[in-house]
């Protein structure tokens, strides 16, 4: 019984480290998928607002609604891409 830390003691708090460790990962994740929807979505409005005021000198206008807002912020630049081919398309 000295001043030593027992074996007991080291092993909890190994445990306890790892648990937190553990828990703060799984945490960490679905903040890291929100930043990133958030940046898709600052970004493509960015590129709607862009390309409708660089579009209005080439007669092309993507209307900026709930529905296209969603597109651009779901899937970003591609997506603003795909709404100008829908666009041009139809």
């Amino acid at each position: 019984m000295g001043m030593g830390i027992e074996l007991n003691i080291l092993l909890a708090y190994a445990f306890g480290l790892i648990l937190l460790y553990i828990l703060g990962y799984i945490l960490l994740i679905p903040i890291k998928l929100i930043m990133k929807f958030i940046y898709n979505g600052i970004v493509g409005g960015i590129m709607l607002v862009v390309l409708n005021f660089i579009g209005s000198f080439l007669n092309l206008h993507i209307g900026i609604n709930p529905l296209t807002a969603l597109v651009a912020g779901f899937l970003g630049v591609p997506g603003v891409i795909l709404m100008v081919v829908l666009q041009y398309l139809l």
